[in-house]
């Protein structure tokens, strides 16, 4: 996973969870929207999945979907999916919210790709917390916080793609990246 990408080449990311309904997907939507608005729109692929199978084919969680819509995010499309070791061959990155995905993942790791698992908190070391915690038996406010932590993760992570696949940088003075 290094080197210079292109339109053609995109850099593949997927976001782990427990079911792929409620932090995951969350990602997905954020990171998305967030490349789309950037100067790497055209360099970025995203996806997201769930370490368990016990929600396969179901829409993002309500709660939150109404979290991510109240920030212009639209989770509707999404229908959760399930993790498998066919994705280390297909992705750049492969984050994972926390430690019991981040154990799920690396169980199913072929050798030679480890270096592709990352907590996704890990792009925002200014946090000073590694793991995503799962809102899903919270109230509301835990799904605010969430999508709060997935926003500056993902800040961080666009920083790095740009800084490690697309060089120079597309230039478009109007959007930040």
């Amino acid at each position: 996973m290094s080197g210079n990408r292109t339109p053609q080449d995109k850099v593949k990311v997927m976001f782990v969870c427990m079911g792929n309904i409620c932090r995951s997907p969350s990602a997905e939507g954020v990171f998305h929207y967030m490349a789309q608005t950037s100067a790497l729109k055209d360099y970025i692929e995203v996806a997201s999945s769930g370490t368990h199978d016990s929600h396969v084919g179901q829409p993002a969680d309500a709660r939150s979907h109404r979290a991510a819509l109240e920030r212009g995010i639209d989770l509707s499309l999404h229908r959760a999916k399930h993790f498998k070791r066919e994705h280390f061959e297909e992705y750049d990155y492969i984050l994972v919210m926390d430690r019991s995905n981040y154990e799920a993942v690396m169980r199913l790791c072929p050798n030679g790709a480890q270096d592709k698992v990352h907590y996704f908190l890990d792009f925002a070391p200014q946090l000073n917390v590694r793991e995503v915690p799962d809102p899903y038996y919270g109230g509301p406010k835990g799904f605010d916080h969430v999508l709060d932590l997935i926003e500056a993760a993902s800040t961080g992570l666009l920083s790095e793609i740009r800084d490690r696949f697309v060089d120079p940088p597309p230039v478009h003075p109007e959007i930040n990246v």
